[in-house]
């Protein structure tokens, strides 16, 4: 059987990280304490001090640089197809197709 991963809340773990660097615990005897795997108030230590204030961004937050990429790829998504559907229209109307030309003396009477 396959671990259900837990998951923590940002508080939770900007706690923990204070809780190491007041108790004077070990990170190892922390971790056992506090229910942790191994190594995640390390790793947590690590993205705090690479990311700062944007650490743990949590579900469905995302850091501007990510939101910002979305933006984009979507707005390139919407771009991609327009572009699709003018190549189409163009095909569309500078080809006619020979069974719809008309001409003016096939308007549908006889010259009898």
């Amino acid at each position: 059987m396959a671990k259900e991963r837990r998951t923590y809340t940002r508080e939770f773990k900007l706690e923990a990280l204070r809780l190491l660097e007041t108790s004077g615990k070990s990170a190892n005897r922390l971790e056992h304490e506090l229910g942790l795997g191994k190594g995640c108030l390390t790793r947590w230590r690590q993205e705090t001090a690479s990311a700062g204030e944007q650490a743990f961004p949590g579900h469905g937050r995302m850091s501007e640089e990510q939101e910002r990429i979305r933006s984009l790829e979507r707005e390139n998504e919407v771009l991609r197809q327009e572009r699709d559907i003018l190549k189409k229209a163009v095909a569309i109307f500078s080809h006619p197709s020979s069974g719809d030309s008309r001409s003016s003396t096939s308007s549908g009477r006889s010259s009898r």
